[in-house]
């Protein structure tokens, strides 16, 4: 019998799905699984574009001591299924996150799950602190698809008595787990396809310049290429779908805006953001690729939605990714946003034409068969299709609650709200 932390006693786990990234936490926890929980321990890891970092990880989990090591590429779904919707959606996090790790975390989980399934493993398991989100994502996602599924989170498990670097390196040594290749970097890293993030490491010190070598996929805005890149990408009902004029699928519409905006600088964020647990936390995030598709889309909705749509989409995107954030991915109320979100995505089909230069998105142009812009009201010129006479009744009406308020403080029986503060009190040098 194990314990849960709380002085009660649990039955003996016998087969643990672990997610697996091959860096040094997951690889020691392989061995302490073993040790602590007398299980098979499985991993899994998704292929989410993360290229070299899955080079020899299959044979790293067996040398390590797991009896299976499954690797899923995951690359098309990752996009279609939570990309997308998230940019369908314009979820963006507190106005510059665009939630590259946020909506990789459920998909993870949700073929852990299904992994754990089909082995018949009574566990999960992560690597995740108690600090950060990633443990929220990964274990409400495991409680919404199959709550039956025991969750093990070392590092909030009181047999856990790794914490530091340094000790997971001479736990790493005392278990003969290979572990050259996860110590080329101080900062704490994740990447997909969509971004690569970085926490830690002098980054705890939201005051210190983040060092250029620290970056991985793009080229600073300052060494980027001293020419503009000119682009069009083409959306239908709010997918992208082509480039240039060329129709691409998923997959490889995402690989070549990544090289794109990698090689002009773009989508470099550094932000200080509140985490779910309740604490701030500084990260460097670069999303090339994912950075343009948002600006294009966001463009593009600027002619194909009326304003009160407009508007109110501005609200439901701000609650998408707070429940993207927080791991509520399979959670009915971000199924029913979509459900909003498809509709208001019905006329979103058209062209955009950027710029790319030096960090810069320029937008050049954009159109639509169901553009709401009509040159013939907006021009400045001579017109038969607007009177402008009839906008000084709609004026009057407009601006009849103030004009009320006005004529009250006139005649004395009331105090105008606008009136200019006396500040003769205050003391001047």
């Amino acid at each position: 019998m194990s314990s849960n932390g709380n002085g009660n006693s649990l039955p003996p786990v016998k087969k643990v799905v672990l997610a697996y990234s091959g860096g040094l936490d997951t690889s020691v926890i392989v061995p302490w699984l073993k040790e602590n929980y007398h299980c098979e321990v499985i991993t899994f890891t998704a292929d989410l574009g993360q290229e070299d970092e899955l080079d020899g990880l299959e044979e790293k989990a067996i040398k390590t001591g797991a009896t299976k090591a499954y690797i899923r590429d995951l690359r098309e779904e990752f996009i279609t299924d939570f990309i997308f919707p998230s940019l369908r959606a314009s979820a963006v996090y507190e106005r510059e996150y665009l939630l590259g790790t946020s909506f990789a975390r459920p998909l993870i989980a949700k073929h852990m799950v299904e992994v754990a399934e089909t082995e018949g493993a009574d566990a999960v398991s992560h690597g995740c602190t108690g600090k950060g989100n990633d443990q929220v994502r990964f274990e409400v996602t495991t409680m919404a698809l199959n709550p039956k599924l025991r969750v093990i989170a070392p590092w909030r498990d009181p047999l856990w008595t790794i914490r530091s670097r340094e000790d997971a390196i001479a736990y790493a040594e005392k278990h003969n787990v290979p572990i050259a290749q996860t110590l080329k970097s101080i900062y704490s890293r994740d990447r997909n396809l969509f971004h690569m993030s970085h926490e830690g490491g002098p980054l705890e010190d939201p005051w210190i310049a983040p060092e250029e070598s620290m970056f991985t996929l793009s080229e600073s805005p300052q060494s980027a290429p001293d020419r503009t890149t000119t682009i069009v990408i083409g959306f239908e009902e709010g997918y992208p779908v082509s480039l240039n004029g060329e129709k691409l699928g998923p997959l490889a519409l995402m690989q070549k805006l990544n090289k794109l905006g990698a090689e002009n600088g773009i989508g470099r964020v550094d932000m200080v953001e509140n985490r779910l647990v309740g604490m701030k936390s500084h990260g460097v995030y670069e999303t090339p690729g994912g950075t343009i598709l948002f600006k294009a889309h966001q463009v593009l909705e600027s002619i194909c939605l009326d304003k009160e749509t407009l508007h109110y989409k501005q609200i439901i995107s701000l609650r998408y990714a707070d429940l993207v954030y927080n791991g509520k991915w399979f959670s009915q109320l971000r199924e029913a946003l979509d459900g909003f979100i498809s509709v208001t995505q019905r006329s979103v089909t058209g062209e955009v034409r950027l710029d790319l230069y030096k960090g810069n998105i320029i937008v050049t142009g954009r159109r639509s068969p169901f553009s709401l812009y009509r040159e013939d009201y907006a021009s400045f010129g001579q017109m038969d299709v607007y009177n402008q006479q009839d906008a000084e009744g709609f004026i009057h009406l407009w601006g009849l609650p103030e004009k009320v308020e006005a004529l009250i403080s006139i005649d004395g029986s009331g105090v105008s709200r606008y009136r200019q503060p006396d500040y003769s009190h205050f003391k001047r040098d």
